[in-house]
């Protein structure tokens, strides 16, 4: 069989994983995914990792942040007054929450992570949670439809 090519429809499954050995996402073997190669169903470049690969094959990539979530911009986190939350929620540091800011002249909900919490204050981070990050992927081509 010809290996992986542009436009191919391949099933895959792969763990994606950062430095620190922590877990980020699962596609486990007995549940592969199938996608289309270049339609950006996943990372770009976990899409060209596949590219050459036969039915069977693995291999572990690591994709740099730039060719992931991007890298981690200081100027994305923004200090805010508690009392802007008033009582609806009593934020806490790793917590997810929507905010509304406007982009383009549209009001819009974005996630941001809750850095820190003080007595007046509250740090957000509205960088993607993986932004900055390293991932490894080691994925396993299960088969191509062509």
């Amino acid at each position: 069989m010809n290996p992986v090519q542009l436009l191919d429809t391949v099933s895959i499954s792969y763990t994606a994983t950062l430095p620190s050995g922590e877990m980020v996402e699962s596609v486990p073997e007995e549940q592969p995914i199938t996608l289309t190669i270049g339609q950006g169903c996943i990372l770009k470049a976990v899409e060209a990792s596949l590219m050459g690969m036969k039915p069977g094959q693995s291999k572990t990539v690591h994709i740099l942040p730039e060719d992931a979530y991007g890298p981690h911009h200081e100027s994305l986190v923004h200090e805010v007054s508690l009392t802007s939350f008033g009582d609806r929620i009593e934020p806490k540091p790793g917590m997810i929450l929507a905010r509304t800011i406007e982009i383009d002249g549209v009001q819009r909900q974005v996630p941001v992570t809750v850095l820190a919490v003080d007595k007046t204050n509250v740090t957000l981070d509205y960088n993607h949670p993986l932004a900055g990050k390293t991932i490894s992927y080691t994925v396993k081509l299960h088969a191509i439809a062509r």
